[in-house]
Parts: structure tokens; C-alpha cells; sequence
């Protein structure tokens, strides 16, 4: 692990990392457990993650929490995982605001209970001037609903004169977006087996550059970040460039 660490922190360390925590439910299926067990072991990767990312130099951490398509679960799995929210944030709260992690949220958090709502609140106001890494929660999210949220709004505002549809470009779409700000994902990592990216940051995604893993996402520590980072630093990132463009750049 100290030989892998020490490997990748003589490479370009990624600025914002993206992933896809999949196969909490699976991980406990195999083990005869509830799924929502799956869930709260999948809290510890969170955190294991999250302190692995600050010690690397890691700039922003996105982990795709609740998707809008996550509502047609089982009431009772959303209700827990609504309820384990709560519970995740308010105990974690201080120690991400006394290592300097700003916490942030992308999707619709009004619709999510309130209680679930307040804690979210409350714990992006506490750590709001912190700068060290910022991990970001996207709940109640999809990215075709915020491709749609960013047209409507400047839709809106061209109807109402204060935007002329031709200087829409790029910038301006981006600003529309709950990312708003926020660089896009250099690395995007989705554990469990799967190889989709389940509308998840799909514009911001257009360049990233993707790793899967089959490691379920409660056993994914920081050995397996590590591996996805060495992955990535062993890349070129062109950018619809060609290799001797790079090179002269």
C-alpha cells in the first residue's frame, strides 16, 4: 500500500474524482443480510474514501448518493436510507469540518424529507468556508434532470429577453448546471461490476476518464482508490488532440 501510495504521488493526482458507489444491496444479498445493511456498511467506505482523497490532494469528491430513479425502491429501503442519511451526516459532521472538507449537494433537495433536508442544510453551512476538499453528495439527482432544469432556465430567460439564444455557448450552459463552478471529473470510478454510467454526470462526464471495478462499494477502501488513480495517471488525455500535440504542449 505505502509502495502504491508512493507511486501515484509522483503522477498527476486527479482534481475532482467522481463515483458511482454501486453494489451496497448485492454485497449484502451475498452475505443473507438486509439490503439496508449493505447500505450502512457502505457509510464506512464513505468515510475511508473521503480521508484518502484529502491525504492525496484530491480537490473535489462527487459520490452519487440517491438518484431520482432511486424513489421506486421499496418504501421501506428509501425510508431507511433517507433515515441513514440523517444519522450519517450528523455524526460525520465535525470530523469533515475539522480536516477542512467543505461539504456541498448537487439534485433537487426539496424534494427529500425534511428532516434529511435540515441535516444537509445544517452541514453545508457549518463547513461552508472550509477548503481543503469538497465532498459532494448528489441526492435526488440525474443528469437528465439537470440537463433539463440548465435549457429550461435559459429557455426563460431568452423568452424574457434578458439572454439571446445565439451567446448560449458552453460557459453559459455550464452555469446552468448544478455544477456550476465546480471543475468537471478528471476520473470517474463505479464499483460493483457494472459498466453504465446510470445518468450520472453526463455532460460533466463527457472527458473523464471512466474506471470500473468489480469490487462491491462496502469493500472498496483506499487500496482500491489507489488502483483506480494508478489506472488513470497511465492514460493520455487528449481531448480530441493527437499524441504529438500533447507532447509540444
Amino acid at each position: 500500500m505505502s509502495d502504491l501510495k508512493a507511486r501515484i504521488s509522483a503522477g498527476p493526482i486527479p482534481a475532482h474524482i467522481a463515483i458511482i458507489m454501486d453494489g451496497n444491496g448485492r454485497w449484502a444479498k451475498r452475505r443473507g443480510l438486509p439490503r439496508v445493511l449493505g447500505h450502512r456498511s457502505g457509510v464506512k467506505s464513505v468515510r475511508e474514501i473521503t480521508e484518502a482523497a484529502v491525504e492525496i490532494g484530491v480537490q473535489y469528491l462527487t459520490l452519487y448518493t440517491f438518484s431520482t430513479e432511486n424513489w421506486n425502491r421499496p418504501p421501506a429501503e428509501v425510508s431507511a436510507l433517507m433515515n441513514l442519511l440523517v444519522e450519517t451526516v450528523r455524526a460525520e459532521i465535525q470530523d469533515l469540518h475539522r480536516n477542512g472538507i467543505r461539504l456541498a449537494t448537487i439534485g433537487d433537495l426539496s424534494a427529500l424529507p425534511a428532516a434529511s433536508r435540515k441535516a444537509l442544510l445544517e452541514g453545508i453551512e457549518q463547513t461552508q468556508h472550509n477548503s481543503r476538499l469538497t465532498l459532494i453528495l448528489a441526492l435526488n439527482y440525474s443528469a437528465r434532470w439537470e440537463i433539463l432544469r440548465a435549457a429550461r432556465q435559459l429557455a426563460e430567460k431568452a423568452a424574457f429577453g434578458q439572454l439571446q439564444p445565439d451567446a448560449i455557448d458552453s460557459a453559459i450552459f455550464e452555469g446552468a448546471l448544478c455544477t456550476a463552478g465546480i471543475p468537471d471529473p478528471d476520473l470517474l470510478i463505479r464499483t460493483g461490476g457494472e459498466t453504465r454510467l446510470s445518468n450520472f454526470l453526463l455532460w460533466q462526464a463527457a472527458y473523464s476518464e471512466l474506471y470500473f471495478t468489480p469490487v462491491f462499494w462496502p469493500d472498496f477502501g483506499r487500496e482500491d482508490l489507489m488502483e483506480a488513480i494508478a489506472s488513470y495517471q497511465q492514460r493520455e488525455r487528449r481531448f480530441g488532440k493527437i499524441s504529438e500535440q500533447i507532447a509540444v504542449g
